[in-house]
């Protein structure tokens, strides 16, 4: 099998792909062009990235079976382009999560003591402890999180340790879960807003995520209030939030911004990058060398399972019902040909099979199949199948949709 990693990669992650037996080629800087044409000439069976785009071009004609985003993100990669040939992509979740919480309250520091600003004025010969003396400190304050993930679970541990109150919004947060976590639970972001000293984004990008907070959200923000964004820029409208540094006297920190460039190092003309009420870094919350070794880890596991099941954990383009809208479960002896005569059926009818398990129960007599189909099959299809001498009973039932989760 053969490997393309086509960005920068630990050492461990490295010596880790060829202990598999695996055919490695590291191509660091390839980039656009370059790295399609690499892809294509090489015969990569998998491609491993961390920030580099992976376009629609790049994947026509190719080998590839799976790519791999070396990070938790995965929005720099055509995922849809992928899935159209049959690629898995995957990403490695979880794995920087003490990273970026260390820098989101590494913000959250900055701004409340205004260190940058301390810091430049120190190296001009100013010395100014009349100015920097004026803090809010956070002991006491709210920390409202959007998005309880990995990142916004290490948020709160660490909020806790500097005394504040913690209150999150994440959809798919109950209530007991927020108990048990010893934290505040909000029904929206705007809720967030009203009632937070400071607020730390950490959020995936996702089509329910971007854009989601906006100009209702910073408007309801408090004066004065601290907001961090260690996410994705999509995530916020940036005008708006300008508005709000502008009227409402917010302070934000922020590691991502609308058009940072794509390298290790480019000029940027950014309109934030210059306001006195900003603190900017460079995309780097998941940069540690312990983030970093960690993701390679995972990475090698992804490939390891890849070469030895020809199925890899963290798939992103395989999600559950996301074309289907009925689930049938068919009860039936376990028998050469039950589910083929089930599938021909469904075919008769211009059923598409979306996915389906089949758990064979205990003694290996009897099985039940769980198919995901496109549509729902009528009556006479049902019926069919049920007169089928060894089908016990079958049912159709409808998927109900759910909106993609923030956090």
């Amino acid at each position: 099998m053969k490997v393309l990693v086509a960005d920068k990669f630990e050492k461990i992650g490295m010596d880790g792909l060829k202990s598999l037996g695996l055919e490695v080629d590291s191509q660091p800087d390839l980039k656009d062009a370059a790295l399609g044409e690499a892809i294509r000439s090489s015969g990569a069976e998998v491609l491993i990235v961390r920030g580099t785009k992976v376009t629609a071009d790049m994947l026509e004609d190719t080998r590839l079976g799976l790519i791999i985003r070396a990070g938790a993100g995965y929005n720099t990669i055509d995922v849809a382009a992928a899935s159209k040939k049959g690629i898995y992509v995957t990403n490695c979740p979880g794995k920087n999560g003490l990273a970026v919480a260390e820098l989101a309250f590494g913000l959250i520091l900055a701004c409340d003591r205004r260190i940058p600003d301390n810091v430049a004025e120190l190296r001009a010969g100013h010395w100014n402890k009349k100015e920097y003396s004026k803090a809010r400190g956070l002991y006491g304050r709210t920390l409202g999180l959007i998005g309880m993930g990995n990142i916004g679970q290490e948020m709160v541990s660490r909020a806790k340790a500097f005394g504040m109150h913690v209150v999150s919004f994440s959809r798919w947060m109950t209530p007991e879960v927020a108990s048990a976590l010893g934290i505040g639970r909000a029904d929206s972001a705007k809720e967030i807003a009203e009632q937070s000293d400071v607020v730390s984004v950490h959020v995936s990008l996702n089509p329910a995520t971007r854009g989601l907070l906006g100009k209702a959200f910073f408007d309801s923000m408090k004066p004065g209030a601290i907001f961090v964004n260690t996410s994705r820029a999509e995530v916020i409208d940036q005008a708006a939030l300008l508005s709000a540094i502008r009227e409402k006297g917010l302070i934000a920190g922020l590691d991502v911004f609308e058009g940072e460039p794509d390298t290790g190092e480019a000029d940027y003309d950014g309109v934030l990058k210059d306001h006195p009420r900003v603190y900017c870094t460079h995309h780097i919350g998941a940069s540690t060398e312990q983030a970093q070794e960690a993701v390679a880890r995972e990475t090698v596991r992804i490939v390891k399972d890849y070469k030895n099941t020809g199925v890899p954990p963290n798939v992103v383009n395989v999600k559950k019902a996301e074309i289907a809208t009925h689930v049938m479960v068919v009860r039936h002896e376990d028998r050469v040909g039950v589910l083929s005569d089930v599938f021909a059926i469904l075919k008769e009818e211009g059923i598409s099979v979306q996915e389906m398990e089949n758990v064979i129960l205990g003694g290996a007599h009897a099985a039940i199949a769980q198919i995901s189909l496109d549509k729902a099959p009528g009556e006479e299809s049902i019926h069919r199948i049920k007169l089928h001498p060894s089908v016990f009973d079958a049912n159709v039932f409808a998927i109900e949709k759910e909106a993609a989760p923030v956090g």
